[in-house]
């Protein structure tokens, strides 16, 4: 089975999407905790941090308009995205920003935060 396939499988159930995000969110965090020295409290905080930092710099990727689409829907802002892909990009930030934790983790000095 090829990841596109998988990835379309797990996005397309809010339940499925939820689980993925909530354990690989834990597993960082216990990951930033176990092995870099960093507090519960610290290492959930700056994931917190970090994860809406990315998400932020997710939001744009592949977006289109509807105007672009041809597909405005009528009474809404033809700016508005025609497909904006949350789930996904829920994934894409949470694997990025524990990825980011643990390179922070590993490379500065925030143990005992």
């Amino acid at each position: 089975m090829s990841a596109a396939l998988v990835m379309d499988r797990i996005v397309a159930s809010f339940w499925t999407t939820a689980a993925l995000v909530s354990a690989a969110s834990l597993a960082a965090i216990a990951i930033a905790v176990r092995f870099f020295g960093l507090g519960p409290v610290g290492a959930t905080a700056l994931y917190f941090v970090i994860w809406w930092t990315v998400l932020f710099v997710t939001l744009p990727i592949g977006v289109r308009s509807q105007h672009e689409t041809g597909e405005v829907v009528r009474g809404s802002e033809p700016g508005a995205p025609s497909m904006p892909n949350l789930r996904f990009k829920a994934i894409l930030t949470t694997l990025l920003a524990g990825a980011t934790l643990i390179a922070s983790a590993w490379i500065l000095p925030l143990a005992g935060l």
